[in-house]
């Protein structure tokens, strides 16, 4: 997309395997990109990969230093800020009568309350150009819940939410904020089920196949083109059909 050329965005949980694709389609387009996670090796093999991407290691449960991540990041892309796309995110699963409050508030902090303030402070930076772009991903269980997940499922639903209030507050200033709803995606995390589980989750997925990272990434380029400039809190489902909202 052309109209994404010299277009200055930040991702963050750039390691992951959804992370690392969304980077690679950005670099395919000409976006100067900040890449941003906790993990300094992948971090380093990130940028051998893509030599023109900038690094910054930040771990969003800082939340205290979230408005300086925005700042550094910012300066390190030459000042403005055309997007930002919020990926990073934990889990801690267990069943809700043995989910202690730590497990409980570590998930809500970084998956809610962390991305509240990415949102925030990019967009103190977007207001400053009159426009931009905030992509939110978020999760099919966030729709549907999940056995385990109480935690990880609220943050994602509140993310939804979140998304949609700050939409209406800024679509007239021309800042688009969206949500992407991954469902199963082929992940590190999604290797790590076990096979018999694995089959039933794909039982239940009209596609008949787990997603591939590169299908949350074409989401992205979508939102933050200007092919989406009259789209404004609105959750994209990429579930091959398992939610349909």
């Amino acid at each position: 997309m052309k109209d994404l050329i010299n277009r200055n965005m930040i991702i963050t949980g750039a390691t992951g395997g959804i992370g690392s694709s969304i980077i690679k389609k950005l670099n395919e387009c000409g976006v100067n990109i900040l890449a941003s996670g906790t993990k300094t090796e992948k971090l380093d093999q990130l940028k051998k990969q893509f030599n023109k991407i900038k690094i910054l290691k930040f771990d969003i449960s800082n939340s205290h230093e979230i408005e300086n991540f925005i700042e550094d990041a910012c300066k390190l892309l030459g000042g403005n800020l055309d997007c930002i796309v919020n990926n990073a995110g934990i889990t801690q699963d267990n069943l809700a009568i043995r989910m202690d409050l730590e497990e409980w508030k570590k998930v809500i902090d970084i998956n809610l309350t962390s991305t509240f303030l990415m949102s925030k402070f990019a967009i103190k930076k977007m207001l400053k150009n009159k426009k931009g772009k905030i992509i939110n991903i978020t999760s099919v269980v966030g729709h549907t819940g999940n056995l385990g997940q109480v935690n990880y499922s609220s943050s994602k639903a509140g993310i939804v939410a979140m998304s949609k209030s700050l939409a209406i507050e800024y679509a007239k200033k021309n800042i688009n904020i969206n949500c992407i709803s991954p469902g199963f995606i082929k992940t590190a995390m999604t290797d790590k089920i076990d096979d018999k589980f694995k089959e039933t989750i794909i039982s239940k997925i009209p596609s008949a196949r787990l997603g591939e990272p590169e299908d949350i990434a074409n989401a992205v380029l979508f939102l933050a083109s200007d092919q989406s400039n009259y789209i404004n809190g609105e959750t994209l489902h990429v579930n091959g059909g398992m939610y349909m909202a």
